[in-house]
């Protein structure tokens, strides 16, 4: 994929690697926090590294199923095989594989660890809204993500959290049975050792939190860019935003609950009615931002002209 013609992005790969970097250090000092707390350091290797490799090996797999998507071929999806077919000679890449959600939440997704396992999803709602052009935008939008290997970052980077907030619940409802009994040997009771290794878990999830969002949002930025200058169309891209986040306030709450989920990885972010992005660090750029540079790249090439 580095070989791709989409535009090289230094300012990605460097956050890419930075955000890596600080993630390992979190992780070490995970384990190293709750082997300290008292638990067992193979149970905590099991545990992480079991997460680690589920999380990598089937991120396909489980964000197709959660969002009910199947794949789809070319007989079953002719134009928008076409469409991808075409994005992928003009990005000299290799194709993923395409899937389809029956959802009314216009929106698209990829996910995957490798360029075998690549999946580009759409879902139906999108494919009513949107005319040809402005989903070949989003399109490759998604296949920038695939491109630059930032699927494969975001999978392994979020699987902290996960491990953490497991921990952090396992913690919580451990100590509220066990009580105040103290430990053997007159040592920690455990309920306090189970509610260390939720402090633990949670300040290991908040640090996680805080890198992966402020990664996603750069990514979306970066995959918008080069979408622009691969389709030469920035103005596309810019009318599908616009629609996509217009159009989510007349879905039903429960539809945009079911994939809240997957907002850091969806071309755009579906909240409920009444969400604030304060209250929430965001995991896409504000759309006017998105917008504004969207707007720039359109000057830009209309000066090359």
């Amino acid at each position: 994929m580095a070989g791709s013609k989409f535009t090289p992005d230094r300012g990605l790969t460097g956050r890419m690697a930075l955000t890596m970097f600080l993630l390992v250090l979190v992780y070490v000092a995970f384990v190293v926090g709750l082997v300290a707390v008292g638990l067992n350091i193979w149970l905590v290797l099991v545990i992480v590294l079991g997460f680690a490799l589920f999380s990598y090996f089937s991120s396909d797999r489980i964000a197709m199923f959660a969002m009910g998507a199947k794949e789809v071929s070319p007989r079953q999806a002719p134009e928008l095989h076409a469409l991808i077919d075409r994005l992928c000679a003009m990005a000299d890449m290799p194709k993923p594989r395409v899937g389809i959600a029956d959802t009314d939440v216009p929106n698209a997704f990829a996910t995957g660890h490798s360029s075998r396992t690549a999946v580009v999803c759409v879902t139906t709602g999108l494919l009513r809204r949107l005319d040809g052009p402005e989903l070949e935008a989003v399109l490759a939008h998604e296949l920038s993500h695939i491109a630059h290997r930032d699927v494969t970052v975001m999978t392994v980077a979020g699987f902290l959290g996960i491990v953490a907030g497991f921990l952090t619940q396992a913690g919580l409802r451990f100590a509220a049975f066990s009580g105040a009994s103290r430990g053997n040997n007159n040592g920690p009771a455990p309920a306090v050792v189970a509610l260390l290794v939720v402090l633990v878990s949670a300040i290991a999830w908040a640090l996680s939190f805080l890198l992966t969002r402020a990664l996603s949002r750069y990514r979306e930025l970066a995959a918008d860019r080069a979408a622009a200058y691969l389709t030469g169309r920035p103005s596309a891209l810019g009318s599908a935003l616009t629609k996509i986040t217009g159009d989510m306030s007349r879905i039903p709450s429960r539809d945009l609950r079911q994939v809240e989920p997957f907002n850091a990885f969806f071309f755009a972010p579906a909240f409920t009615k009444g969400f604030s992005l304060n209250s929430l660090i965001a995991t896409h750029p504000p759309v006017e931002q998105r917008l504004t540079q969207l707007s720039d790249i359109s000057r830009q090439l209309g000066r090359g002209a």
